[in-house]
């Protein structure tokens, strides 16, 4: 069995701490680990770290070799461009099938937080016996704790088998991000759960899903395949990655594949997508404040806030949910619940062309 990180994306709802040479799976956010390195942690009782493979961009590959020292160089794959999850998937399973053709790949992101680990790895071994067993798709799917347009959602159908005492349920559709009304409709139902980007399948299979799917994108990776490998691999590989189409798995593949599976995901998950995500699941003190990281911070007549100052004194006086994020060139106050709109900001750092602060 393998396991597949990927480690790309910007996380821009984490600045100013995120930034487009070190984001947010490069950070220290919820311990004195980063969280790419409790990512590896996590699944190491089931997979070695000689499988663990990495799929990362040019810009973070040196840091996260230095973070992953564990992590075999020729397990770190770099992708010559961004192409979204169905290419960074195809290519991890292209290297997954030249060392043991038909093993399960476990694919995971690489910036969530598991609080049950035990409980993770329980559903990860389940999930690849369904996988191995019904040469399916197989997902984890989270059990909404409240209305969220941020994720994409899981439609569970009727009850498969059970495996390991968990169940499994055939998908009935995989819906991408609603709006409220149709996210609050989904909740009402009870059949749905939040889609974790968790998948387990074998290499054979979701390659031979994406010829179906996506012809165009599996034409380009077997263009790859032939080259990785050979004196050319470093001119051909990037000149044909950068005409494969930029597109999820879960709009490619997912959302049309027949053969899907879903088990509960019930080990205390998060994306840890906002700062407004990083309070929920942080320690608080009585009135529901944060001091995230290191730092000194008064709270006082404070409830529900945040803040992040590694470098300076922060006094909150009366104050309520607020979010309050101090570094060496920057600063951001948000109110609690708005954290979202936080890549606005970065959005409009790129018009202004102020790079420094990127």
């Amino acid at each position: 069995m393998y396991a597949v990180i990927m480690a790309g994306g910007r996380g821009t709802r984490f600045w100013p701490r995120s930034r487009e040479k070190k984001p947010k799976h490069l950070l220290d956010i919820i311990s004195e680990k980063t969280i790419i390195q409790e990512t590896i942690d996590r699944i190491k009782p089931l997979i070695t770290p000689d499988n663990i493979l990495v799929v990362t961009g040019k810009k973070h590959a040196r840091a996260l070799i230095k973070q992953l020292p564990e992590i075999p160089l020729n397990n770190i794959i770099i992708e010559p461009e961004g192409k979204n999850t169905a290419a960074c998937i195809g290519l991890a399973a292209l290297h997954i099938q030249k060392r043991i053709p038909d093993e399960i790949m476990v694919v995971l992101p690489s910036d969530h937080a598991i609080a049950d680990e035990q409980e993770f790895s329980a559903v990860i071994g389940a999930a690849a016996k369904v996988a191995a067993r019904e040469e399916g798709l197989v997902t984890i799917g989270i059990k909404p704790s409240s209305v969220q347009t941020g994720f994409g959602y899981i439609e569970q159908a009727d009850s498969f088998r059970k495996i390991d005492g968990k169940e499994v349920f055939r998908v009935k559709s995989i819906r991408e991000k609603p709006d409220f009304q149709q996210a609050q409709t989904y909740i009402q139902n009870g059949n749905f759960y939040w889609n974790s980007g968790m998948f387990i399948w074998k290499a054979s299979t979701i390659l031979k899903e994406i010829s179906r799917w996506l012809p165009d994108l599996y034409a380009g990776l077997m263009k790859i395949d032939e080259a990785l490998g050979s004196p050319d691999e470093a001119l051909i590989v990037p000149r044909v990655y950068k005409k494969l189409k930029s597109i999820s798995i879960d709009y490619g593949v997912m959302e049309k594949a027949d053969n899907v599976f879903v088990l509960r995901g019930d080990f205390g998950w998060s994306d840890v997508g906002s700062w407004d995500a990083l309070w929920e699941i942080s320690v608080k003190d009585p009135k529901g404040n944060v001091l995230a990281g290191k730092g000194n911070v008064i709270f006082e007549d404070t409830e529900g806030s945040l803040v992040y100052s590694p470098q300076k004194l922060v006094a909150l006086v009366g104050i309520k949910d607020l979010i309050i994020v101090e570094t060496k060139d920057a600063l951001l106050i948000c109110k609690k619940g708005c954290s979202q709109n936080v890549k606005k900001v970065v959005d409009a750092l790129e018009e202004k062309k102020l790079k420094k602060y990127l």
